[in-house]
């Protein structure tokens, strides 16, 4: 299939790509809140003659069968959840939802997923197989919005031999695309401790069980399980973001409560160190004569990029934008709940450049002000498509 052919599609669709992206940033939706979006995503397949069906609440599974449909299937993910973040822009698509932006660039995955869609449905007499296009709600939140699709069943019927996503990213500028083969980005996994002791008077500290200072010691005392526990090349992250006691300036509360992060790369270890954590809280609350409650609810595990599909990827986006346009990069310790699919099929996930320093487009992802420059959809949804077209050949 002729390289020029995707391109001509996606050069022709551009502007509704970039349509589809500013339509969801004006009107974001929570995670598991995502009914009008999978709706909007519904509309556009339908208009597509592309058939589709409603799974895990809000999402959207549809697929594209090419000739001798059955040979293999691709499949190729997209997440439509937004973030509990205020905008600051003046731009015309800003979010019209007080308190809700797209800040980490969902609008962006879905539309061009979308794009994707449309010039795979055009040129699907000229490729073998089947790809299934998927539109996952809640990637932010627990529960994980790719657990529930895969446990809907989402990876099967048919079944999905390899399956693709992308990640946009103000650090590459726009044109370039980023990837990294084997473990890319870690595990993530939410503390929430409970130190419990015995208000009073901050003066008569010998009649009270200072929760305080106890949490203060479990504090220390986790981070040396990263510094004196952790396997020096097994990347590990134990952060406490937050502390509660409300007591007072003369007042020892009756408890403080904690919240945090675990961020790791082996699972093996990433369950040691759950117990350990739990350990080290109880042995030092109660030899400080407290009580502890941790509670460690399931998190994601780690992404891992499969190494022939990293090589293939790497092989056919270079024969697509240029050498130059794509980067390797370093792992990540932010998570991302693609890893789901990742432990069950081969997969890959990239990254696409948005930032554009020239434009001033360069605040992060989760920040009030970050926005993409949309040329990115010069290239995305097109490369996405050729991607798989040709992963569909080996």
């Amino acid at each position: 299939m002729a390289l020029e052919k995707i391109r001509e599609i996606n050069q022709s669709i551009f502007s509704d790509i970039v349509g589809f992206r500013q339509h969801m940033h004006r009107f974001p939706e929570l995670s598991w809140e995502e009914s009008n979006t999978a709706a909007y995503v519904e509309s556009i397949l339908e208009k597509h003659q592309i058939s589709f069906s409603r799974i895990a609440v809000n999402g959207v599974v549809a697929i594209i069968h090419g000739s001798n449909s059955s040979k293999k299937c691709i499949a190729l993910r997209a997440d439509m959840d937004a973030l509990p973040i205020h905008e600051l822009s003046t731009a015309k698509y800003c979010s019209t939802i007080p308190n809700v932006m797209h800040a980490c660039g969902h609008d962006v995955h879905t539309a061009s997923l979308l794009g994707t869609a449309i010039i795979l449905n055009a040129l699907k007499n000229e490729w073998e197989g089947s790809v299934k296009l998927i539109f996952q709600p809640s990637e932010e939140k627990q529960p994980s919005g790719a657990k529930a699709m895969i446990d809907a069943g989402v990876l099967s019927n048919p079944k999905v031999d390899a399956i693709l996503g992308q990640h946009v990213t103000p650090e590459l500028e726009v044109g370039k695309i980023g990837y990294r083969a084997g473990k890319f980005m870690a595990s993530a996994d939410e503390l929430y401790i409970k130190v419990i002791g015995k208000g009073g008077h901050a003066a008569s500290p010998h009649k009270c069980i200072d929760p305080i200072l106890i949490a203060s010691h479990i504090v220390i005392a986790l981070q040396q399980l990263v510094s004196r526990n952790a396997s020096p090349i097994i990347p590990t992250v134990l952060s406490i973001g937050d502390i509660s006691g409300k007591g007072a300036t003369n007042i020892i509360p009756d408890f403080v409560e904690m919240k945090g992060t675990l961020r790791t790369f082996d699972e093996k270890w990433r369950s040691e160190m759950h117990q350990k954590i739990v350990d080290i809280c109880e042995s030092i609350a109660t030899g400080m004569g407290g009580k502890v409650e941790v509670h460690i609810p399931p998190g994601i595990p780690y992404v891992e990029n499969n190494i022939d599909l990293t090589n293939q990827f790497v092989e056919f986006s270079k024969t697509y934008l240029g050498d130059d346009k794509i980067v390797e990069m370093d792992i990540r310790m932010g998570a991302e709940d693609f890893s789901y699919y990742t432990h069950q099929v081969p997969a890959f996930f990239y990254r696409l450049g948005t930032g554009n320093i020239f434009k001033g487009i360069t605040a992060n992802i989760h920040t009030p002000n970050f926005d993409i420059d949309e040329e990115a959809f010069r290239h995305s949804s097109g490369l996405m498509a050729f991607v798989a077209i040709e992963m569909l050949k080996k």
